[in-house]
């Protein structure tokens, strides 16, 4: 049902466009017998808007992966460099729910571990809406920031990094088997903001896959019991893009993006000093406005590297 749905919706959109096309090119022929210039210039306007759609379209249409449609989880890891590192990936997670926001995508901080003076050690965000998995996976692997440091006394310029990795949420129809015995299951006390339940009962969840040394962990619900929902949720996902990679790494979306958190690995850098820039190597897209890349507009990024990655 879920597909039929979607095939009617591109075919609804494909006809919609077609019709405006077909009400264009009958008006450009009245406004030539009349020599009507404002209906000239409407046309135009238009035809702007028409263009536009259609690169929307053909956008989705190359959504066309298995798991592009479903929604993701996303996981930010800084890289070494302690607080500044830490206080880099905090960056990057207001940066992306900025970007959801603009999106009209729902979102959900799965699991939040605090920095011991700022910023995030780990956070892991569920993504709700169509076509969360495929536009996100486009931000998978490693960003760096050029600054001068708020936390260095010395004023001095800092490199900070940060991992991104994207998995696309598994749906009922998709066959990860489980055996409980390959779990080690851990409660511990949650740590940093909460309320009242933190540090008082153990409600945080870590769980280990044996077999594969997949861990995963939740902390931010009360119960027990939603945390270790959220956690296993995780762990599938995990799982089958682990699966997915194996049946064929060439085509990996993640493994393509483990590298080291370090120089020379990163897929974009984000330039605060000396000068304002923002760069995707993968692509060479680049803008001057930081600012507005940091408040979430990022598509431009996302669609130049997936319409590049398409076209190879």
């Amino acid at each position: 049902m879920r597909e039929i749905s979607s095939n009617k919706e591109f075919v609804g959109l494909y006809t919609a466009i077609e019709n405006k096309y077909d009400d264009l090119e009958v008006l450009l022929e009245l406004a030539q017998e009349e020599d009507d210039e404002q209906t000239f210039k409407d046309i135009a306007t238009e035809l702007k808007s028409l263009e536009k759609q259609i690169g929307d379209v053909e956008f989705q249409n190359m959504l066309g992966e298995p798991d592009d449609a479903n929604n993701a989880l996303v996981t930010i890891h800084p890289g070494a460099g302690g607080t500044e590192s830490q206080d880099w990936a905090q960056m990057l997670m207001r940066m992306y729910i900025r970007w959801m926001e603009r999106r009209g995508f729902e979102f959900d901080v799965l699991d939040l571990q605090n920095g011991d003076e700022a910023g995030v050690k780990s956070v892991t965000i569920e993504v709700k809406g169509r076509y969360a998995y495929g536009y996100l996976k486009a931000e998978a692997g490693v960003h760096r920031l050029v600054r001068i440091s708020p936390f260095d006394s010395n004023s001095r310029r800092h490199t900070s990094f940060a991992s991104v990795f994207v998995y696309p949420e598994i749906n009922d129809n998709t066959e990860i088997t489980i055996d409980p015995k390959d779990l080690r299951i851990d409660t511990y006390r949650a740590s940093g903001a909460g309320g009242q339940h933190v540090n008082k009962t153990n409600s945080a969840i870590r769980i280990t896959h044996i077999p594969s040394g997949i861990v995963t962990q939740c902390q931010n619900e009360r119960s027990q019991h939603r945390n270790k929902d959220s956690a296993m949720k995780i762990l599938m996902s995990k799982l089958y893009q682990k699966r997915k990679d194996e049946e064929d790494e060439k085509n990996s979306e993640i493994e393509k993006n483990k590298k080291d958190i370090a120089w020379g690995s990163q897929i974009r850098s984000y330039v605060f000093h000396p000068y304002n820039l923002v760069k995707d190597h993968r692509t060479s897209t680049e803008t001057g406005n930081v600012q507005a890349v940091m408040d979430g507009d990022i598509d431009g990024f996302i669609q130049a590297y997936l319409m590049g990655k398409e076209g190879k």
